[in-house]
């Protein structure tokens, strides 16, 4: 039964590849298209000056054989790719190239000084530097394409609709940053790889992928939330279910320990920059950030050199930028509104309470294991609501044995779409708070890249 079961999502998965490669071997033909028709508008690329560290000096004195192809890439290294290359080549120089996390530069890196390096002497070390930005961000798309589909898969219960949303995914309208040397296809990988890996049961290996999110860019810090969630589920199965405080504590420490280390890369990158920028330092000579109780780098850097702040993006001569950014915007206030519409118990009392306004008796919202098919059918045939919570209850606790816990709603499953689940809490806060954060926060523009991989899970 299994295996015809895996099969066609075998294959389905398949044609997800097929997709995602397609989508980008179009978009880098459309890049380079526009690129011969179109003077490009950010100049930055020929920006290379000698590194200011000796020991990354040495690493240019080749013979190109192939000068123009190498310029040819090198071209196109313009907007954050300049400074994420720049980083791979010559490390973090400057105080605002901290803004930019060490996950994308590391794996630039690694593979030019592995896999490409013959290609070195044919191009030039800043070309092969860029051809390994884009050879990470475009095989992290189409690996990020496949847990997309697997994750809606779960969600929506409907293998066609996650396809036909995971194509969605694969030509979505901010697509060509997915390709370029940026840190949203690495960042959108781990996130969805960790999500998957979460409401299949393994949180350790998600707390992994998270972890790993938060090193490629600053939100993922916000992936902890789910392990904030899980765990007060938990915690709340122990102490009212199951009666047992000191399960409740074990949850507790066990959850805040995932979460802690989804934020320590995070918190080390900080502590290295402090170590680089502030350390050995007297008063007069440290920067500004350097002297606050908490000394944090990067919310200083987005301040300073970006003009990243509350409101301070509200200016007339932004409209237009506000204009382009209003469809995602929309449709990611739509989807909340309706997620609160349609389970606003739920949503208000963080899946604590079901729907008809009971104290949630359902299976475990942190377990995708299934009822035995014997008793699903006998719990579907029953009309009685009590005898149904007695017999969700009675699931809930014999299956609260172990750690492996994820967010799923077995009752849920039943009732209602998936996509409605308590599940979905989560979710939906996660992508309210980007939403508010990218409208009032950060710059407009990259509302696409913020909150667009949100709104799709």
């Amino acid at each position: 039964m299994s295996k015809t079961l895996e099969s066609p999502r075998n294959h389905q998965t398949l044609k997800i590849i097929k997709s995602a490669i397609t989508s980008r071997l179009l978009l880098l033909s459309l890049i380079l298209l526009w690129r011969t028709l179109i003077d490009p508008y950010d100049t930055s690329s020929p920006l290379d000056p000698n590194c200011l560290s000796t020991d990354h000096q040495q690493q240019e004195r080749h013979v190109i054989q192939f000068p123009r192809i190498g310029s040819a890439i090198e071209d196109s290294i313009v907007w954050d790719s300049v400074y994420f290359v720049r980083i791979a080549q010559c490390g973090y120089e400057y105080e605002q190239t901290y803004a930019f996390l060490p996950l994308l530069p590391a794996c630039v890196v690694l593979l030019s000084r592995t896999v490409l390096v013959p290609l070195v002497s044919v191009i030039g070390h800043r070309a092969v530097l860029a051809l390994a930005g884009y050879l990470v961000n475009n095989v992290a798309f189409v690996l990020a394409a496949v847990y997309f589909y697997r994750v809606s898969v779960i969600i929506l219960k409907d293998p066609e609709a996650a396809f036909q949303a995971s194509i969605l995914f694969c030509f979505n309208p901010a697509s060509i940053f997915y390709s370029s040397i940026y840190t949203e296809s690495l960042y959108a990988l781990l996130s969805l790889g960790g999500l998957y890996y979460l409401i299949s049961g393994a949180s350790n290996v998600a707390v992994l992928w998270f972890a790993l999110s938060g090193c490629a860019r600053s939100n993922g810090v916000l992936n902890a939330g789910y392990l904030c969630f899980q765990t007060m589920h938990q915690a709340y199965d122990a102490v009212f279910l199951q009666k047992r405080a000191h399960l409740a504590v074990k949850v507790l420490i066990v959850g805040a320990l995932r979460c802690i280390c989804i934020f320590i890369p995070f918190i080390a990158y900080q502590a290295y920059g402090y170590y680089n920028i502030c350390h050995g330092h007297s008063l007069d000579e440290m920067r500004p950030w350097c002297k606050a109780k908490i000394p944090l780098l990067y919310s200083y850097i987005q301040s300073h050199y970006w003009g990243v702040g509350f409101l301070r993006y509200f200016q007339l001569k932004q409209l237009p930028n506000f204009l382009l950014a209003s469809p995602i915007l929309s449709l990611a206030v739509c989807s909340v509104l309706h997620y609160v519409r349609s389970q606003p118990e739920i949503f208000f009392s963080l899946g604590f309470r079901a729907s008809n306004g009971e104290k949630r008796p359902t299976a475990s919202p942190l377990s995708l294991d299934r009822v035995p098919e014997s008793n699903s059918s006998h719990l579907k045939e029953k009309s009685s609501a009590k005898m149904q919570d007695k017999y969700t209850v009675r699931q809930r606790k014999q299956r609260i044995k172990g750690d492996n816990y994820v967010l799923l709603d077995e009752y849920d499953s039943l009732e209602k779409p998936r996509y409605l689940s308590t599940f979905i809490v989560p979710c939906t806060l996660h992508l309210l708070f980007m939403a508010a954060t990218a409208f009032f926060v950060m710059h407009v523009q990259p509302v696409l890249l913020s909150i667009g991989l949100h709104h799709t899970y």
